[in-house]
């Protein structure tokens, strides 16, 4: 019985639809209705935004302008041209994409062609037939076609999978920036802390070396012992030297950014200046948002919708291979009838090719690949937790460090008040140095930890700036129409 043509074009279409594995399904994250750490009082005042409105604003592109310090925005426009880690990701995003391209080309036939010219001479040695020797000629110009028919969705799959790569690649290429930019910030503050410190080692000492002038006087005057002198003196050589130890962190961190912004160290230097700015308030919004706004936490999903393609891929193995092939040409035995019409040749048919036995090589493939499905999405689950992780710890740091820094403000004016009540008492005779030399180093070592939980607070805001994904969100990832062709 004749099939008619009508009802085999149909089979063959609905056969060419068909793609075996499992379809994704996008998996599920631990997500907390609400963050557990409540906000710094300073976030609290701010009218813009509420923690529960998923509506909240998220931070600006440019999130480091929030700190309101030039000299940082500086920096930070230079880290997109300069940074050589960035560049890395940047050529390997370009990579992703360009293997869209290398695996869309499986969707197209494969058409080659090519000529050949050959003199033929026949053996007179040929076994049980010995013929008259003679030379031919041989020239052939063919042209070969060959398409494999994706009936099981095997390079479709392989398209589908690259795309995804290529996505993840683009938020891989958006956590660097990140990373860096937020190191750099980080770096930044740390230096400018330093800064402080030292220019408050440097007003210390020259307040130590008046308390040193006034042992002196009252040792020459008698009424002071030369052990006052000799402690005043180890007070002001141990702050000399705490002052010039600030100078290794410094020349660390400026280096560090040196390198950041693509520079060598010798050719990058910062003027000196105090820690002035104040933790900027952040837009936090609700746990649900975080998942939106990780470019890691994105490109840890899209690998693991690569990794579904991966197991569809392995499936299709299971199935016949099918191949369209087509060959024609001219074959003449001299140039002057290679290219008649009499000369041409050609062959043209399908081809089906199955494996029967593989040792298992298949499905040993397809446990591989639901392997690294489950891989994946366990990847997906634990990158989602590790960011609740880091914004509930930045949270409660800046909590705690703002309530700590007011209770240090009152430590520091206690201990500048106990300093001068002691020197005064000195003055008068009524105490002997050793209660000024406490003091004294009670009252630095508070200044400095002053200094200390303002650095702790803004690289806090750093970190919970990083963790809640900069300015990036979702959208910025290339969408996978936009990817359809490379």
């Amino acid at each position: 019985m004749k099939v008619p043509a009508k009802v085999l074009t149909i089979a063959v279409l609905f056969t060419a639809s068909c793609t075996v594995g499992p379809k994704y399904v996008k998996p599920s994250a631990p997500v907390p209705p609400a963050f557990k750490e409540s906000l710094p009082e300073s976030f609290k005042e701010t009218k813009d935004w509420k923690l529960a409105q998923p509506s909240a604003p998220s931070l600006p592109a440019k999130w480091w302008e929030v700190f309101g310090d030039p000299q940082l925005t500086a920096l930070e426009q230079q880290v997109a041209a300069g940074n050589q880690d960035l560049k890395v990701a940047e050529a390997r995003f370009r990579q992703a994409r360009a293997i869209i391209r290398l695996d869309r080309s499986a969707e197209f036939p494969t058409v080659s062609g090519g000529a050949s010219l050959a003199a033929l001479r026949d053996s007179q040695n040929q076994p049980y037939f010995p013929i008259q020797t003679s030379t031919t000629g041989l020239f052939t110009l063919p042209v070969d076609f060959s398409y494999e028919a994706d009936f099981w969705g095997r390079i479709r799959r392989t398209v589908n999978s690259a795309r995804e790569e290529t996505q993840a690649t683009a938020a891989d290429l958006a956590t660097a920036t990140l990373t860096i930019q937020a190191e750099l910030a980080y770096d930044y503050f740390e230096l400018r802390s330093a800064d402080a410190e030292k220019e408050l080692l440097i007003e210390t000492a020259k307040n130590y070396n008046d308390a040193l002038a006034l042992t002196e006087n009252r040792f020459e005057g008698g009424a002071s012992p030369k052990s006052d002198v000799a402690q005043a003196q180890t007070q002001l050589d141990t702050t000399t030297a705490q002052e010039t130890d600030i100078d290794v962190g410094r020349a660390a961190y400026e280096h560090a950014i040196a390198v950041l912004i693509g520079k060598a160290p010798a050719e990058f230097s910062l003027a000196a200046r105090q820690l002035r700015e104040q933790p900027p308030v952040i837009p936090v919004g609700v746990p649900s948002q975080l998942l939106e706004r990780r470019p890691d936490v994105a490109a840890a999903e899209r690998r693991t919708e690569e990794a579904n393609e991966q197991i569809g891929i392995a499936r299709a193995a299971f199935f016949p291979t099918v191949m369209l092939s087509a060959t024609g040409g001219f074959e003449g035995a001299s140039i002057l009838n290679w290219l008649n019409w009499p000369s041409r040749f050609w062959a043209v048919g399908p081809s089906l090719a199955e494996t029967l036995f593989d040792a298992g090589r298949r499905r040993a493939g397809s446990d591989v690949a639901i392997a690294g499905y489950d891989a994946a999405v366990a990847t997906y689950r634990q990158t989602a937790l590790t960011a609740f992780q880091q914004v509930e710890d930045n949270l409660a740091a800046l909590r705690v460090l703002e309530n700590e820094e007011k209770q240090q403000r009152d430590a520091v004016a206690s201990a500048e008040k106990s300093l001068q009540l002691f020197t005064n008492r000195y003055q008068g005779g009524v105490d002997n140095y050793l209660q000024v030399i406490t003091a004294q180093t009670t009252t630095l070592t508070n200044e400095r930890y002053e200094i200390d939980i303002q650095r702790r607070r803004m690289d806090a805001s750093v970190l919970l700036i990083k963790a809640l994904g900069g300015g990036w969100d979702i959208n910025s990832m290339p969408s996978l129409p936009s990817l359809k062709k490379g």
